[in-house]
């Protein structure tokens, strides 16, 4: 009898239809069926040795919740029996006018430790989310979470999984403590998703989620001589492939709308074999030799808030002198869906969401060290300057939107284009995480265009579950000081660089501590709140205020 090894993951919601996925423990026909009578199923695939499905529900009634369970060849395995755990529910939304969207987001994630353990880094956001919506079913809760990276750690193992590693191999031997094939990083997202409390949240809760560079490794794609170093090594071309793998199966498949999903050829190849390993080994051989032939990025609409999730670590331009953080086929993609449907009044959307797992505003001082950075490793200040600024961004992680100067302004712009105008919305807010804390900046324009009508907003909320050390904490509040912008102002003018088109201020945080941050979004309306996640008080808010 077919088991259900991990799921079921509410993925992809509208008001008719939805899909959930699941992992079974062999090959299987994977049903949902709802309180309701909506329904779907769907045949597993298998991909080295796994058996997995994305079942599209259909039938559902907009403005309603039902709940549902999950079967495997017709024998229910979802909910599990004595579930301490409310149903599993999908609500279906109605996108009248004036609906209110609810949009939670976060980044970087180490998985939990069991709940009798002590956790080194706090308690988990995610987890305390779930247990206060488990015990009051009631309560407001989040239409999507929006999952901006880190959702495993590749390169920075847990005990558990470095115990589990050594019964498989020497880890003597590269790459160590960090994950090196598929195999592994089912590991990892077992330890991740099988917690009770993220296992029932995402089972209820739609999500969107994105790659950072902790899904695959530590500054991946940072430059091109990272990645030729990478690539001479024996062990990085199966991570590399794995990971894409890995993350093309648990995450990106789940983004899509039903009817990209029934379009998308290499989701057709593997579903097309008894073994779709090969198919998807090919697909993401392609994508790591030429990153012009995968788009991880989506769109997603929400009524009349649109989230645009920005692929910023497979679609970088790696040559050192004409580094971009997105390609151009990339960037003409990501305009086109920001802009689309803003040619008249009224507007396609009255928000604009901008899901970016690298905040665009930084810290001042961070902002110029990472300009400065790239000039010199671009070779503007001479040979020695740009080995020097090889081993600094890597030693320092210097690769944000600010390390990127073109792809900044480009951003920059777009914002603006986006936010202006009698189709403008009446926001237009970056998602950011990685950074290891929270914050809010507020950008004004300082060139001869007209500023944006919109309500422009840096929002970045990192981590979910895990820490930063005390220097780097000080280093962040130093970024934000006047002695520090006075030192990134010297930093821009030994780099020869053009001063921003856009300057900004912070006007929340930062915040340390592992949170959550939620957009509620009504017509033309949005309020902003941040919680953190307290062991005895599960999560308390940290800050509340009205956007428009």
């Amino acid at each position: 009898m077919a088991r259900l090894r991990l799921g079921p993951l509410l993925r992809y919601v509208d008001e008719e239809a939805a899909t959930v996925w699941v992992e079974a423990s062999r090959p299987c026909t994977a049903e949902v069926r709802c309180a309701d009578g909506a329904s779907g199923s769907a045949p597993t695939f298998q991909i080295d040795g796994h058996h997995y499905a994305l079942v599209p529900v259909t039938g559902l009634t907009p403005g309603t919740a039902t709940a549902y369970e999950v079967a495997l060849d017709g024998v229910t395995v979802w909910p599990e029996p004595d579930s301490r755990f409310p149903a599993s529910t999908i609500h279906a939304p109605a996108y009248t006018e004036g609906k209110t969207v609810r949009v939670t987001f976060g980044s970087c994630r180490w998985a939990a430790p069991p709940a009798d353990e002590h956790d080194p880094v706090g308690p988990d956001a995610l987890d305390t989310l779930a247990a206060r919506l488990a015990a009051d079913p009631t309560a407001e809760r989040p239409d999507v979470l929006v999952l901006l990276g880190d959702q495993v750690y590749a390169d920075e193992t847990s005990p558990a999984t470095r115990e589990w590693l050594a019964r498989r191999r020497d880890l003597t031997e590269p790459p160590g403590t960090q994950v090196a094939d598929y195999q592994e990083y089912t590991h990892l997202y077992y330890e991740s998703w099988l917690d009770p409390e993220i296992r029932w949240l995402l089972s209820t809760v739609p999500s969107c989620m994105l790659f950072d560079d902790h899904d695959v490794i530590d500054d991946w794609n940072t430059s091109a001589a990272w990645l030729r170093e990478m690539r001479e090594t024996p062990w990085w071309r199966e991570r590399i492939l794995s990971g894409l793998m890995s993350y093309w199966v648990h995450q990106h498949i789940g983004n899509l709308h039903p009817s990209e999903l029934a379009a998308d050829p290499v989701y057709a190849a593997v579903r097309a074999t008894p073994d779709g390993t090969d198919a998807l080994r090919e697909f993401a051989a392609r994508a790591d030799a030429d990153p012009t032939c995968a788009r991880w990025s989506y769109r997603r609409d929400f009524g009349r808030v649109r989230l645009l999730m920005i692929d910023t670590r497979a679609a970088r331009v790696l040559d050192e002198q004409n580094r971009a953080m997105l390609d151009p086929d990339e960037e003409r993609w990501v305009r086109d869906q920001a802009l689309e449907g803003q040619d008249s009044a009224p507007g396609a959307y009255d928000h604009l969401l901008v899901g970016s797992s690298l905040p665009w505003l930084l810290p001042h001082l961070i902002h110029d060290a990472e300009g400065w950075n790239a000039a010199m490793a671009k070779g503007v200040r001479g040979a020695r300057w740009a080995r020097f600024g090889e081993k600094l961004r890597r030693r320092a992680d210097l690769e944000h939107w600010a390390a990127f100067p073109t792809s900044f302004d480009a951003l920059t712009d777009l914002v603006a284009e986006a936010g202006t105008g009698p189709a403008a919305p009446a926001t237009v807010s970056v998602l950011g995480g990685d950074v290891h804390h929270a914050y809010i900046a507020e950008p004004t324009w300082t060139t001869g265009d007209p500023a944006p009508t919109a309500r422009v907003l840096q929002l970045t909320c990192s981590p979910v579950h895990n820490t930063i050390p005390r220097y780097m904490r000080f280093g962040f509040r130093f970024g934000w000081s006047r002695t520090g912008r006075f030192i990134g102002r010297r930093l821009a003018r030994h780099a020869r660089a053009a001063a921003p088109r856009v300057n900004w201020r912070r006007t929340g945080g930062p915040w340390f501590g592992n949170h959550l941050m939620t957009l509620t979004l009504r017509g033309r309306t949005a309020d902003l709140s941040l919680d953190r996640a307290d062991a005895r008080r599960g999560l308390v808010r940290a800050d509340h205020r009205t956007i428009t």
